[in-house]
């Protein structure tokens, strides 16, 4: 039989183990939960957060250019028409006779342009047609006048259509009368090629610019060229006449060179040389020009005439001589050519008023292989130096003196 105070004893001592289990098993259930309510909000608390509220559906904005009543209108600039929160459901351009300017719809429908261009001094109605956001439809309307130029300007380029060309083919713009505003005619001429090509623009006059690579043109290179002119402010109030588009592809690389020392023209394609003829060159006091020329045109029983350059037929120094095969490499009337008179002396003595001299055969050949745009280059021959105008001898001009003449 136990005594009853070791019982209470054991009791007391049970209790007191209990509540230090009790004590124990809350402390570590604090610790379980004490990290999200550190945090914040506890885990199982807080109120779900509110739905952002939709935006108000807008109504549709139409912006339409030329606006209302506008006057002097560029008939080569697009009309268009533009629409913001909403969409386009038509758009109609009239002329005065009622009949519809084609235009194109943007894919998304927001965005309207005319496709054609406008006429000189006419009258237009645009009216454009959309839905909002909101459901609602809206019209606007302009009424607006095309510009009656005070002169029209045209252009004719050096772009042979669809024919292969030299490495160092220019591509040259001459205007029919000068040009007010060369910035706004730069922007209106157009040179897109089938590989990346650097290039730029130099005006040698108020009516004459032209375009060349910084480098020669990478064979294979096709290229579009267009002067989108018609309807364009070209300064003054002289506009463009009409467009003038052309294409060309450049052929392999062809590089000739004369030199009146050795009396010798090698020719190299694609870096090769492939010929070495013998050519006679200028004499003392006709010493044919240095430099780079490009060749520009090919003959057939061509007359020489001493009097297109200032020496009368009839002089000491004249001459009036047909010639089977001639080819030009300059405006001031150098050329390569048949000249069998000379055939003694080439590959030994220049002799010639400024041409280079082949033998018929070599001419012949020679022509066979070159085309516009090719390179031509006179070396050692104590002549002047070529002028950058004189022809298409555009790449006498460094790149940094050819930058300078651009409108930018």
């Amino acid at each position: 039989m136990l005594k009853r105070g070791a019982s209470t004893r054991r009791e007391r001592a049970f209790v007191r183990r209990g509540a230090a289990l009790f004590l124990a098993a809350g402390l570590l259930l604090a610790g379980c939960t004490a990290g999200p309510s550190e945090g914040g909000a506890s885990s199982g608390g807080g109120s779900k957060p509110s739905e952002a509220a939709k935006p108000e559906p807008k109504p549709i904005a139409l912006t339409l250019t030329p606006k209302h009543k506008q006057k002097n209108v560029a008939p080569g600039e697009p009309v268009t028409v533009k629409a913001d929160n909403g969409t386009l459901t038509s758009v109609t351009l009239v002329n005065p006779e009622g009949k519809k300017v084609k235009g194109k719809l943007s894919a998304d429908k927001t965005k309207w342009s005319s496709a054609e261009p406008l006429g000189y001094g006419k009258q237009y109605k645009l009216t454009a047609r959309g839905v909002g956001e909101d459901g609602e439809k809206t019209v606007e309307r302009s009424t607006f006048t095309t510009v009656q130029p005070k002169g029209q300007i045209s252009v004719t380029m050096s772009v042979p259509e669809g024919q292969t060309v030299g490495v160092g083919m220019p591509i040259s713009f001459q205007f029919s009368a000068p040009v007010p505003n060369r910035k706004a005619a730069e922007r209106a001429l157009k040179i897109t090629t089938s590989k990346k090509t650097e290039g730029g623009f130099h005006w040698f006059n108020d009516s004459w610019v032209v375009w060349r690579p910084k480098k020669y043109w990478e064979p294979g290179t096709k290229v579009r060229v267009k002067a989108a002119i018609y309807g364009k402010n070209l300064g003054d109030g002289m506009y463009g006449m009409s467009d003038v588009s052309s294409s060309m592809k450049i052929g392999r690389k062809l590089v000739a060179v004369a030199d009146g020392k050795t009396h010798r023209l090698v020719v190299y394609i694609d870096g090769k040389a492939v010929k070495n003829l013998p050519q006679a060159m200028g004499k003392p006091g006709h010493n044919t020009p240095e430099g780079t020329y490009t060749v520009m045109s090919e003959h057939t029983n061509y007359t020489m005439d001493s009097s297109t350059y200032g020496v009368p037929v009839d002089a000491a120094e004249g001459y009036r001589t047909t010639v089977e095969i001639a080819v030009r490499l300059s405006n001031s009337g150098i050329f390569y050519h048949s000249a069998p008179w000379s055939v003694w002396a080439q590959g030994n003595t220049n002799v010639s008023h400024g041409c280079i001299n082949l033998s018929t055969e070599n001419a012949r050949w020679l022509m066979d292989q070159t085309k516009p745009g090719d390179i031509f280059i006179v070396r050692n021959s104590d002549g002047p130096k070529l002028e950058p105008t004189d022809g298409w001898s555009f790449w006498q001009m460094s790149w940094k003196e050819w930058q300078k003449g651009s409108a930018d």
